[in-house]
């Protein structure tokens, strides 16, 4: 079973519950970004990283500054990226995975949910869970 790590950035709770069930499915517990060392990236097998959408459509800026500091030491680990929004297309995360895939980052999914996760993503983020942590 693999190591994962999931870390996560919340502005209204709904990225967290994202977060916490994908964690519950990995058998590990979410990580707020605030508290997830890039040193520490070395001690995972998988990642899993998550952020609404801000302002236009972009990443919380503490928030990509931690992952920029650990996109360049994932060496090739299966790393997936998830969040909600509120209002727009979550073109987002289609910037960001295409960035980070730029950045020589492994993305083996992404994940987005329009506000609360519903059945449907609750479902996805388990699926997600057990496939990292396999």
């Amino acid at each position: 079973m693999s190591k994962v790590a999931v870390v996560y950035w919340s502005q209204t709770g709904n990225t967290e519950a994202m977060a916490n069930e994908l964690a519950s499915a990995a058998g590990t517990e979410a990580i707020e970004v605030s508290t997830f060392s890039p040193d520490s990236v070395a001690d995972y097998d998988a990642f899993a990283f998550g952020c609404p959408a801000m302002g236009d459509e972009e990443l919380d800026p503490d928030f990509e500054e931690v992952w920029n500091d650990c996109a360049s030491k994932f060496d090739g680990k299966p790393v997936a990226l998830f969040g909600s929004y509120d209002w727009g297309t979550g073109d987002w995360m289609d910037t960001w995975r295409e960035n980070a895939e730029a950045a020589g980052v492994n993305v083996v999914e992404t994940l987005i949910c329009n506000l609360e996760p519903d059945d449907e993503a609750i479902t996805a983020l388990q699926a997600l869970g057990a496939k990292l942590s396999a």
